[in-house]
């Protein structure tokens, strides 16, 4: 059977850009049992309370929910389990370095797989205080009303 060719996204953290100003961004592979595989190949995760760290010089994805796969046998795999991403030892040194500055964090932006493989966009992210987050609002509303107005404009 030919392996599958582009980009199939499985799940996304819409709310991480909403609560984070994110920074440097890493396609890191992930560690995975065979249920787990079949569970994201289903479309289903949630990344909604995920995080990763770097401990001992490994980076782990925390918290991310991939749901039992539905025809799998006593073998299923536990739905919120540690994963091991899998990185260069330079991008694991430079979010490690990156990660030691405070109110810093590493945050996943999206599952998805890449020529048959599961791969998780991650990224570094300082956390946006209530205000950024309603003036980003206001803004994305103010570019929302402009391009109303002119498409009304060149309709008439």
């Amino acid at each position: 059977m030919p392996r599958e060719k582009g980009r199939k996204l499985v799940a996304q953290n819409r709310k991480a850009t909403h609560d984070y100003h994110i920074g440097d961004r890493y396609e890191a592979g992930m560690v995975l049992t065979g249920t787990e595989v079949k569970s994201l190949r289903a479309g289903r995760a949630s990344l909604a309370d995920a995080y990763a760290t770097v401990d001992d010089g490994e980076v782990w994805l925390r918290n991310a929910h991939i749901p039992e796969y539905a025809f799998g046998t006593w073998k299923n795999h536990a739905t919120r389990r540690t994963r091991k991403l899998l990185l260069n030892r330079r991008e694991i040194d430079k979010l490690e370095r990156e990660v030691a500055n405070s109110g810093r964090t590493i945050v996943p932006l999206a599952i998805y797989f890449s020529d048959g493989y599961a791969k998780v966009e991650i990224a570094v992210a300082t956390g946006k205080r209530d205000w950024d987050k309603r003036q980003a609002i206001a803004e994305r509303d103010a570019r929302r009303d402009t391009e109303r107005e002119l498409a009304a404009r060149r309709r008439r």
